[in-house]
């Protein structure tokens, strides 16, 4: 059995050369490999699949970016990826709690800010309070997305890219960004679902 997780060991470390060489077959051998349990623990920190989605996604890209700073005698390479998932997930964690807040405070300004242009307008105010609230409500959900997704529709529907210049431009695969592209709209659905029930 001991036998059996060195050799696993000595596997995976040979990979990670490999992977340190520029071999993208290599790192899809170590993703196989490890990213389950990199999305168990991700998803475990971030209580959110397509977040933890989104952090093993980057901790794949960083270990394929520092493959030759791993250190076997540091620990073995599923320790080196976990360390660096659990990074991943702790960050993403702090910057969506950073999000939610920026949101719930730039929510109330817009409020107070619509109810008062209204207001000297001379317009109807529930009509204007209606307005802000949505438009609230609309900013809140897009500044709780993944930075990474929010980036894509920006993108999109802002700048009017299309998916395959916006992968050039961010450099990912058209695949990941198809996939932000799909999350995002889901999310963004799901999140203003209400507007729809009030229409």
């Amino acid at each position: 059995m001991i036998a059996d997780a060195r050799s696993s060991d000595e596997n995976d470390a040979a990979l990670l050369k490999r992977v340190a060489s520029g071999d993208e077959h290599a790192l899809g051998t170590l993703y196989d490999r490890w990213s389950p349990l990199v999305f168990s623990l991700c998803a475990h920190i971030l209580a959110d699949d397509d977040e933890a989605e989104e952090a093993v996604e980057e901790t794949f890209w960083q270990a394929w970016r520092q493959a030759a700073r791993y250190d076997a005698a540091r620990g073995a390479v599923s320790t080196w990826l976990t360390t660096i998932a659990r990074s991943r997930a702790l960050d993403r964690l702090r910057a969506s709690r950073r999000r939610q807040e920026e949101a719930m405070s730039s929510l109330s300004e817009t409020k107070r800010a619509t109810v008062d242009a209204t207001a000297r307008r001379g317009d109807d105010p529930a009509r204007g309070a209606e307005i802000a609230e949505r438009r609230g409500l609309v900013r809140q959900a897009l500044l709780a997305l993944p930075a990474e997704q929010r980036e894509v529709l920006e993108l999109a529907y802002f700048r009017g890219l299309s998916q395959s210049e916006i992968a050039e431009r961010t450099g990912q695969p058209l695949g990941t960004i198809k996939t932000r592209v799909r999350l995002a709209m889901e999310k963004l659905r799901d999140r203003l679902g209400i507007l729809r029930e009030h229409e």
